[in-house]
């Protein structure tokens, strides 16, 4: 086999990213209600490549997954990013890591109890000083009202589901239970897997009680989350498919990193 990394290429093109994607692997993530939770994640391994490296080993990628077992826990995602870094001899090493995260939830009224799914990913990165940067996200389908909707309309006020996607850092830890409730409680109200009757009503008058543009939704988000301490730095987009629409509206909000004291 060719050994790609002690081959020259003259073309001098640096790539800042190469690397394996769309691999599936269990994984063991903290839950707050039940302590952990095993779910399936997709995984997305790369490195930098200098200029004068005709290519990576690919395979090196999977064989320093398989080092730490069966299932992946993230107490051990700081030494896998710098295991890859290593073994591959590379400046830089990302993995990303996405995966369905399940909530065992109650209906509103009638307490019926159903499994929401949610998004989240996790992103840690190499970092020059020999750190990690570690970035958390989640992603929550949430229903908005449109408040011109319901301040011109005689009768109802039109609404729609959306995605909120929010990535943050921080100093410590922070729970994606707690991340999924800020969002939630920015919205109009808040999705359910299984609604009975009562339920149904309480939700539709809920969201005509609390109507937001998408504008609304990313500031709320955004003022909570710059109330906790622990957050160093935030991203959040919302997007809404609009449902008078043939097109999405869509709003972003980014924090400036806090910087740090000298």
């Amino acid at each position: 086999m060719q050994d790609k990394q002690n081959e020259r290429d003259v073309r001098g093109v640096r790539i800042d990213r190469v690397g394996v994607k769309g691999l599936r692997y269990p994984i063991m993530v903290r839950d707050l209600a039940q302590k952990t939770q095993n779910t399936i994640a997709t995984l997305a391994m790369s490195v930098d490549l200098p200029h004068h490296f005709k290519g990576t080993h690919m395979s090196r990628f999977v064989e320093v997954l398989n080092e730490h077992g069966n299932i992946m826990h993230v107490e051990n995602i700081p030494q896998i990013v710098r295991q890859i870094r290593k073994r591959l001899d590379a400046e830089n090493a990302h993995l990303q890591i996405e995966f369905p995260y399940f909530i065992r939830k109650k209906a509103p009224v009638t307490k019926a109890p159903g499994m929401m799914d949610y998004g989240a990913v996790f992103l840690a990165n190499t970092t020059q000083n020999g750190g990690i940067d570690f970035v958390l996200g989640v992603k929550v389908a949430v229903t908005t009202l449109c408040p011109c909707s319901k301040a011109i309309s005689a009768r109802g006020a039109h609404n729609q589901r959306g995605v909120v996607d929010l990535q943050i850092r921080s100093t410590k830890t922070i729970w994606i239970e707690e991340l999924i409730e800020v969002i939630e409680h920015s919205a109009s109200c808040e999705l359910y897997s299984l609604l009975k009757r009562k339920d149904e009503k309480f939700v539709t008058e809920r969201a005509y009680d609390n109507p937001v543009f998408v504008e609304d939704l990313v500031r709320n988000v955004a003022v909570k989350l710059r109330k906790d301490k622990r957050i160093t730095w935030f991203r959040v987009e919302a997007e809404n498919f609009e449902s008078i629409h043939n097109h999405s509206a869509f709003a972003v909000v980014e924090s400036e990193p806090l910087k740090k004291k000298r």
